[in-house]
């Protein structure tokens, strides 16, 4: 697994390495009342904020928060390895999962955007030219009204929601080039800003702040990237962050996994998951099925 971890001890967060907990020795690794949030780096800031703000209500409760992928979480939920896996794509939508064996719980909405290094003089595609791009066919950015230079690609890893995600609102069936990968939003976030003629994608919490400096977003079709388009699906690369845990569980676990996720969930996180560039369910005016069919909310 790879990643940061941040572990809720009652009113901080420890940051935790793979190889086990950093938190002055005291907290373990194996306390019964400990729960293990794995997956999505998309859904990684706002979990441990979460976590964070739970173990300030629950003395005791150590949540643990890992990124690695929509993938890794989904599997290791799947064989009991974690109590959650977050991921941006339906259960249903990972081979070699059993989703039936899994229940969802759907936190928030995020939405995906094209990024680009501040160098680039573009600011909006086509989805045609965003989709040639990714797949090769365009390879300088004065074939789209840019600069005379060479794009450089960043794509994320296989096992992505974000990458899954983007390729299915975006390359309509084609391949995507092979290219530069990596494993989660921040170094993508990192590379990108850092790197001449550089393009990705990332998750819209990513693309403000102090660490996104040196990159922008992009429109597509002149459509913005914004929440606002998201919630109507004018914006239509987005995602729901999902919470998934085993249908049967240890007792003590559940109860404090459930604790967790509604909390997670509650009408009280609902300022924070706007403020970390996230849209809370309950805002948006359409839902999402995981066959990609997107209808008006009731």
């Amino acid at each position: 697994m790879k990643g940061k971890l941040y572990l809720a001890v009652g009113s901080s967060v420890a940051l935790v390495l793979a190889g086990g907990l950093v938190s002055g020795g005291a907290v373990h690794a194996a306390s019964d009342s400990r729960v293990m949030a794995v997956g999505s780096t998309a859904l990684q800031p706002l979990a441990a904020q979460a976590a964070e703000m739970f173990g300030e209500k629950h003395a005791g409760v150590n949540v643990v928060v890992q990124g690695g992928g929509s993938g890794a979480g989904l599997s290791q939920v799947g064989k009991g390895g974690v109590t959650i896996g977050n991921s941006d794509i339906f259960a249903s939508q990972k081979d070699g999962v059993d989703a039936k064996k899994l229940k969802d719980h759907k936190v928030a909405v995020v939405g995906i955007a094209p990024v680009v290094n501040d160098d680039i003089k573009v600011k909006s595609l086509t989805m045609d030219q965003l989709r040639d791009i990714f797949s090769g066919k365009i390879t300088n950015w004065k074939d789209v009204g840019g600069q005379d230079e060479k794009i450089v690609l960043i794509n994320r890893a296989q096992g992505s929601g974000t990458r899954f995600t983007f390729e299915h609102e975006v390359m309509n069936g084609e391949d995507t080039k092979t290219a530069q990968e990596q494993d989660d939003n921040g170094a993508v976030q990192k590379i990108v800003s850092k790197t001449p003629g550089a393009i990705s994608y990332l998750a819209f919490s990513y693309t403000s702040g102090p660490n996104a400096k040196g990159l922008r977003t992009l429109s597509i079709d002149k459509v913005s990237p914004t929440d606002k388009n998201v919630r109507s699906n004018k914006w239509q690369i987005w995602a729901y962050e999902h919470m998934y845990t085993v249908k049967k569980t240890d007792k003590n676990t559940d109860k404090n996994t459930k604790a967790y996720i509604k909390f997670v969930q509650s009408s009280a996180m609902k300022k924070t998951i706007k403020k970390l560039g996230y849209i809370p369910v309950s805002d948006m005016n359409v839902v999402k099925s995981a066959d990609g069919d997107v209808k008006k909310s009731k």
